[in-house]
C-alpha cells in the first residue's frame, strides 16, 4: 500500500466513525476528480456541481455499503455516474435528435493543434451532445459499460444504446471535422 492509499484509508476509517473532519478530507481529496466525472455528463459546471453534491450525500448515507472490494475512490465514482444518470432520467425524458448540425459551432480553442484536440476540448465537444448521446457516449466509451448496462440504466433497449453511441460518434466526428476545417480555414486566410 503506497502513502496516499494509507492516507486515503485512513481518512475512510475516520469517516465510518462520523469524523466530520475526515468527511471534509475526504470531499476535498476527491471532489476535484469525481467533479471531472460528473462534468462527463452535466451540461455545464453548476449541474456538475449539484451532481457532485447528490454524489458524496449518497455516498456518505451508504458508507457502511462500502465492502471494500476493488478500490475506494472506483465506489465513489460509480456512485457520482449513477447520481447523473438519475439527475438525467428525472430532468428529461429521451429524444433521439435526428439533425444536430445548426448546434455544434464551437470557437477552437488554444490548445487545438496539428496532433488533435487536447482532452478539454474533445470534453467540450462532448458537452455539446444532446443528453441522451452524452449520456450513451460517456457510460460506454469512459466508464466502460456494456449497451445492455446502458439500456438498463436509462431505460433503452440495447438495440438503441448501440444506435444512439453511433449517432453519438457521428455528431462528434462531424464537429472535429468543422474544426477542423476552420483550422484549415484559419491557417490559409
Amino acid at each position: 500500500m503506497t502513502t496516499a492509499d494509507e492516507r486515503l484509508q485512513t481518512i475512510w476509517e475516520g469517516c465510518l466513525s462520523n469524523d466530520r473532519k475526515c468527511q471534509e478530507q475526504l470531499y476535498r481529496l476527491l471532489a476535484p476528480r469525481m467533479l471531472a466525472v460528473c462534468m462527463r455528463y452535466a451540461t455545464d459546471k453548476d449541474e456538475a456541481q449539484d451532481i457532485l453534491q447528490e454524489g458524496f450525500i449518497k455516498m456518505f448515507r451508504n458508507m457502511k455499503n462500502y465492502r471494500g472490494e476493488g478500490s475506494l475512490e472506483g465506489w465513489i465514482r460509480r456512485i457520482m455516474v449513477h447520481c447523473a444518470i438519475s439527475r438525467y432520467r428525472k430532468l428529461k425524458p429521451m429524444v433521439l435528435v435526428e439533425d444536430f448540425s445548426a448546434e455544434t459551432e464551437m470557437p477552437i480553442s488554444k490548445s487545438y493543434n496539428d496532433n488533435g484536440l487536447e482532452a478539454k476540448d474533445l470534453m467540450k465537444l462532448v458537452q455539446k451532445l444532446p443528453k441522451t448521446y452524452r449520456s450513451v457516449f460517456n457510460m460506454y466509451a469512459i466508464e466502460g459499460y456494456s449497451h445492455q448496462e446502458i439500456g438498463s440504466s436509462l431505460g433503452m433497449s440495447e438495440l438503441l444504446s448501440r444506435t444512439t453511441l453511433h449517432r453519438a460518434r457521428a455528431i462528434l466526428k462531424e464537429m472535429i471535422g468543422k474544426l477542423t476545417m476552420r483550422e484549415e480555414h484559419c491557417l490559409a486566410g
